[in-house]
């Protein structure tokens, strides 16, 4: 059953928000506990004028799967014949994304990464979830393991999670929505 998405979410898909006005919608939406997270999501951007605004989109990133506070898969893409695969978020170039944007969408970089994605195939848990207070809000986080990076998750009903990606490198957060799936 396809749950209908809030009026402010749907607009936010059809049209990019500021990152002010993204953060105001973060902030507003209530906290939820690690347990809420376990089980298999299926992402997508939020676009704020992020320079990763439709990266994970051009590259058929599929979504996260947190299998308990200890096992997560934080970056999941099809495999094939229903399958997915988990990557390794540690030998992804995200300094290349940031600094190129437009470089990291290009038809040759896409092109590379279906060569070598095999090769960044993840060998375990890339990161864990831990209630962490982040925006004076203690609510559930994903810790990436090897990177200097924490996904900060938010409740927008039963279905649906807002996502605000902390990245050290940039004081701009990227915003992505979490859509629960049924069992793989």
């Amino acid at each position: 059953m396809i749950h209908p998405a809030p009026h402010w979410l749907a607009a936010w898909e059809a049209r990019a928000l500021t990152t002010d006005q993204a953060l105001v919608r973060f902030d507003g939406l209530e906290p939820l506990s690690t347990a809420r997270m376990h089980g298999a999501w299926q992402g997508s951007g939020l676009h704020s004028g992020h320079p990763l605004d439709g990266l994970l989109e051009a590259y058929a990133w599929h979504g996260k799967t947190f299998r308990s506070d200890d096992d997560v898969d934080p970056l999941v893409f099809p495999a094939g014949d229903n399958a997915f695969m988990a990557l390794q978020p540690a030998l992804l170039p995200i300094g290349l994304a940031l600094g190129w944007p437009r470089l990291a969408r290009s038809v040759l970089a896409r092109g590379v990464f279906g060569v070598i994605r095999p090769l960044l195939r993840a060998r375990g848990p890339a990161a864990r979830l831990r209630m962490v207070r982040h925006r004076n809000v203690g609510s559930a986080a994903m810790i990436y393991d090897r990177i200097p990076v924490i996904d900060h998750f938010r409740c927008i009903d039963e279905h649906r999670v807002l996502g605000l990606m902390d990245l050290r490198q940039t004081s701009q957060p990227f915003f992505f929505l979490l859509t629960r799936e049924k069992l793989r």
